[in-house]
């Protein structure tokens, strides 16, 4: 099994639930496995060109964007980070 931090904007999703544990060999796989028990969870952060631009999942410390990207591996044990992209700052002149 793999826990999956779930952003507290997502929590609605998963029934207030912070930490979901999952099971798969990829982070696609784990996704899929948490929306089959909260359906809409994975709508949320795949569209049809893969994971959407605002999402960052982290394997470990390691973005996915930089490595396998939904097929990224995961082993049992590990923790999966899932966090929103923020922005914002002050524009100076």
């Amino acid at each position: 099994m793999v826990a999956v931090r779930i952003p507290v904007v997502l929590r609605t999703l998963t029934g207030d639930e912070g930490v979901v544990e999952s099971s798969g060999a990829t982070v696609g796989e784990l996704i899929a496995d948490i929306d089959a028990r909260h359906p809409g969870f994975a709508e949320r952060l795949i569209d049809d060109s893969g994971l959407r631009r605002y999402i960052n999942i982290y394997v470990g410390s390691d973005d996915i964007r930089f490595g396998g990207g939904l097929d990224t591996v995961v082993a049992d044990g590990q923790t999966v980070l899932i966090l929103p992209a923020s922005s914002g700052g002050m524009f100076l002149p």
